[in-house]
């Protein structure tokens, strides 16, 4: 091949090069972020930012805490629903555990608590934030599959099994979500007439058969279950209405108002289900709250 016909392809694919840089790299690109900029649409292009007072405060389409430095829930604020990413927009992400995940990791009691290798069930997750929330909002917040204080009431239980692998004659039963301490007792007495034993650091009872226990727990819990689960994301912005209405006396008692009064706010910021039908109705935390700073500033 000619020197001249290799200059001349080389040139066509540099020229070629250039042109499709210019258009997809620079013009499609510019095109498509002043399309962006037009009204009604800047503001979801540019993160749907919420301001107060000239400044930005979050994001409509990201969840935030409104706690204390001590992590306790700000008495004036709606909380939001539990976050496995802390609402860390850099650390999206769910808690990847599922409705089998119902067996605690005890910790080691010689060690201070949160050093000790201790690790909770996605059951027991659920039943100690209902229990604090309940405790926080005046409510019951006794669930199914919970015990009182708040741990998945499982019971490991030991004996012959029959053909499907279910015990028939319990000879040990534990409750293993219950580490044993001083003054400990488990949950239920007995079962099945065998004594239950609470459990211990160390010992292993996965050869027991894994029974969860419902106990008498309403089948409807006054805490809704967005209030104590997280999100897929981490990151959502919104809690049911059903967990907003249970907020209400507490922020209405810290703002120094009527329950009445937060509950208009509440109605005014609660969303349908998009386009009538997709979703659930929804309130946003950060509206709210903002809302409520402007129109009901807090007391205390």
């Amino acid at each position: 091949m000619k020197i001249s016909s290799i200059i001349r392809q080389h040139w066509a694919a540099l020229r070629a090069l250039l042109v499709l840089t210019v258009i997809l790299g620079i013009g499609y690109p510019l095109v498509i972020w002043l399309v962006a900029q037009l009204p009604g649409l800047s503001g979801k292009a540019n993160g749907s930012i919420i301001e107060a007072d000239g400044k930005p405060v979050g994001s409509s389409l990201i969840g935030q805490s409104f706690t204390d430095a001590s992590g306790n829930a700000l008495p004036q604020y709606f909380q939001s629903r539990p976050s496995a990413a802390g609402y860390d927009p850099m650390a999206t992400s769910a808690g990847n555990l599922g409705p089998e995940s119902v067996v605690d990791t005890l910790g080691d009691p010689s060690l201070p608590a949160g050093d000790n290798g201790a690790k909770f069930s996605l059951l027991t997750s659920v039943c100690s934030r209902s229990k604090a929330i309940g405790e926080r909002e005046g409510v019951d917040g006794l669930r199914p599959f919970c015990t009182g204080g708040g741990v998945g009431a499982v019971l490991s239980v030991f004996g012959p099994r029959d053909a499907y692998g279910h015990v028939v004659h319990p000879t040990r039963v534990v409750s293993v979500n219950e580490p044993c301490t001083t003054f400990s007792t488990p949950f239920v007495d007995d079962f099945e007439g065998v004594r239950v034993e609470c459990a211990k650091f160390g010992e292993n009872y996965g050869a027991g058969q894994i029974v969860p226990i419902r106990g008498d727990a309403p089948a409807d819990p006054a805490v809704p279950s967005d209030a104590v689960t997280a999100s897929g994301s981490g990151l959502d912005p919104h809690i049911s209405p059903a967990y907003a209405a249970l907020q209400v006396n507490r922020v209405a008692k810290a703002r120094g108002v009527s329950p009445d009064q937060i509950r208009a706010v509440v109605a005014d910021h609660t969303e349908g289900r998009t386009l009538g039908f997709f979703g659930e109705p929804r309130v946003n935390v950060l509206e709210l709250n903002l809302a409520l700073d402007e129109r009901y500033p807090a007391t205390r």
